[in-house]
């Protein structure tokens, strides 16, 4: 029972701070109001800006900022144990990564639905912005390299997740024209979408029988297409993916982005209660009965609260809080809130459900995802020899070192058995429940993907604004076309600053870096392609923490210029500028996670380079902070649109 308790009280816990805590930012902190007119109408061009309702944006919101950081983090960082991991969710979540999101989503919409790199200009000054988009720039063309790769690697290991993932955006395509009709309740849509998706995941990988025609069952079917899909080399799915990340990315956010995001929150919500209430039942009852017996395995925490220095682990300090960053905090979700949210928004008060409070739903997630991997795996696993292991046994087998817990097939692989045990104990067949959560991590993973070349190819156009394009060109955002200042009269700057060109241009680079062999391949072949964006993949979680920290910085300082408190944001701003910046030094010259070496041992120079370049843009950033603080208490920064009702008056 006491599995049970901790996921209750963690609960109980998320609703008391956004309630609290939150309703405090809200009110006193970023003085939110509900008569400020938001960028999303104030702009509103119906592809970036469309002014959406709380439910829309919330299902894009979280769906984007959770993707597969909230399973595979949690499901290798409880290698340290399960007591570390989850206070640093708890913790980190409501005092943190709440915040940050929070933070990320107001400032933005003070500033047109700018991103926090190009408000970072304003903020503090022009060499940050510059500064803070390289940083951008690079994280994001490492997700977008990679997530090819992770959901190709999920539908190998889950192919009766393929179908029904591919078959969401016809059905989202659907609802978005559907909702877009002004006065459509939502809740129609919202019955008919998600029960289309569970009949895909519950009968996405059938074959059927035509013995007239010669075909036996498992020769068609949906399930042998799924088979046939799970074949493709990692570089076809890559090449496949960025082309529908392209055109996802370039047409209006109310025909695929808002729906397959909504949908996918109502199936992953639901999904999250399925987990729950298998949880309850696991406690009550116990799991199911496993092969050729009758009695249920009592639920039980099987793996130690502490282990300080598991086998080839590196030190839990930093990398606990490198590892579990999406759960915690990610400055990967600055970019969510102050890119694609903040252009969505219809009421500024929106910004506590959407900022705080899907960051404590993600929180939650993370929680059930450390529960699936410390007591719902030792419900009992299968071993590849047929040996079917329980309770320590079991974990042991997944958590036995780093480099066993460290895969991807490994953690994502953690978390589907553990979950899939707990809807077993529901009565749910396991093989049901396993498709299932296969869905649930590659759906996670697929949105993720077509967001981020959205706000790759914002950051594209705000980058080549603040360079000097002679006009944003045609297809530009408001927010980028607004940020250009003066003319260079160099033609490739405005090229950039249309919308075509610039997701043209983000596809292209994450393409070329995912197109070349993975680390340890020796040549290229169509078999080896498609893993480069594994050889920056080590440096990303240390760069995605420094862009939480940098988020802050202009949290921060947008506060100062308005003279309000930031007492309550100086611990976590300096605590994630400190540990990203320890765990890329630790890995530079003393011991690589995962290695007996640390990159300058190894002589691996494309890590080492960038690393040391990351470190150096960040003294330089912090130097450029420390020198304006002094000066700019109380001097509001100069304003990107005119100041219209009292209300709006009040928020600046």
């Amino acid at each position: 029972m006491h599995v049970l308790l901790i996921a209750l009280l963690a609960g109980i816990g998320f609703i008391v701070a956004y309630h609290t805590y939150g309703r405090w930012l809200g009110r006193k902190v970023f003085r939110l109001s509900a008569e400020a007119v938001c960028p999303s109408e104030k702009l509103r061009d119906d592809v970036d800006y469309v002014p959406s309702k709380t439910s829309i944006v919330f299902g894009h919101h979280f769906t984007s900022i959770a993707a597969t950081g909230p399973i595979v983090g949690p499901a290798i960082a409880v290698i340290w144990g399960w007591l570390p991991a989850l206070l640093w969710v708890l913790l980190g979540s409501i005092f943190i990564g709440a915040v940050h999101d929070m933070g990320s989503l107001v400032v933005s919409l003070r500033n047109r639905g700018q991103s926090v790199g190009d408000i970072a200009g304003r903020v503090l000054n022009s060499r940050v912005r510059l500064l803070f988009f390289a940083v951008l720039f690079l994280a994001l063309t490492i997700i977008i390299a990679i997530f090819g790769l992770v959901i190709a690697a999920v539908f190998r290991q889950y192919p009766a997740a393929i179908f029904p993932c591919l078959v969401q955006i016809p059905i989202a395509i659907g609802v978005g024209i559907w909702l877009h009709r002004r006065g459509v309740n939502l809740v129609v849509p919202s019955a008919i979408a998600l029960f289309l998706m569970y009949l895909a995941v519950f009968f996405g990988n059938a074959n059927v029988d035509f013995p007239f025609l010669g075909w036996e069952a498992g020769t068609w079917g949906l399930g042998a297409i799924n088979q046939w899909f799970a074949t493709w080399p990692t570089i076809v799915w890559v090449a496949v993916l960025l082309v529908y990340s392209y055109i996802a990315s370039v047409i209006p956010v109310w025909v695929l982005l808002q729906p397959r995001d909504y949908i996918n929150a109502l199936q992953l919500v639901s999904a999250l209660g399925l987990v729950m209430l298998g949880l309850v039942a696991a406690a009550v009852f116990g799991g199911a009965p496993l092969d050729g017996e009758s009695a249920r395995q009592p639920l039980a925490l099987s793996a130690p609260a502490v282990q300080w220095n598991p086998a080839g682990a590196p030190l839990i300090f930093p990398f606990l809080f490198i590892t579990i960053a999406c759960g915690a905090i990610s400055g990967f979700h600055c970019l969510v809130s102050s890119g694609t949210s903040s252009k969505q928004l219809k009421k500024e008060t929106d910004a506590q459900v959407v900022g705080y409070g899907a960051m404590l739903t993600e929180a939650f997630l993370a929680t059930l995802v450390i529960l699936a991997c410390v007591a719902g795996l030792g419900l009992g696993i299968t071993t590849a020899g047929g040996v079917v292991l329980t309770g320590a046994e079991a974990w042991e087998a997944r958590y036995a070192s780093w480099g066993a817990a460290g895969g991807l097939a490994a953690t994502v692989g953690a978390f589907v058995d553990g979950s899939a045990n707990f809807l077993a104990a529901l009565g749910v067949p396991l093989a049901a429940a396993t498709a299932l959560m296969g869905v649930f991590v590659a759906s996670f993973a697929a949105t993720t993907l077509d967001t981020a070349t959205r706000l790759q190819r914002y950051v594209i156009q705000e980058l080549a604004a603040a360079l000097g394009g002679r006009r944003a060109g045609r297809g530009a955002s408001p927010a980028a076309a607004g940020a250009v200042l003066q003319s260079t009269g160099f033609p490739p700057f405005d090229w950039m600053g249309n919308r075509y060109v610039a997701t043209l241009v983000a596809v292209l680079v994450a393409g070329a870096m995912a197109s070349l062999p993975g680390p340890g391949a020796e040549s290229w072949t169509l078999a080896t392609a498609g893993g480069g964006g594994l050889i920056l993949w080590p440096m990303f979680g240390a760069v995605n923490q420094l862009m939480g920290g940098l988020a802050f910085l202009v949290i921060a300082f947008w506060l100062w210029r308005r003279g309000r408190p930031i007492f309550f944001i100086v611990i976590p701003l300096v605590f994630m500028l400190i540990m990203p910046a320890w765990a890329m030094v630790w890995q530079i010259f003393v011991q690589a996670p995962g290695q007996e070496t640390s990159w300058l041992q190894d002589g691996n120079w494309i890590l080492l380079s960038i690393g040391l370049l990351t470190i150096a843009l960040q003294i330089w950033m912090m130097v450029e902070a420390i020198r304006l603080f002094p000066r700019v208490k109380g001097v509001v920064e100069e304003q990107t649109w005119k100041v219209g009702s009292p209300a709006e008056a009040a928020s600046k």
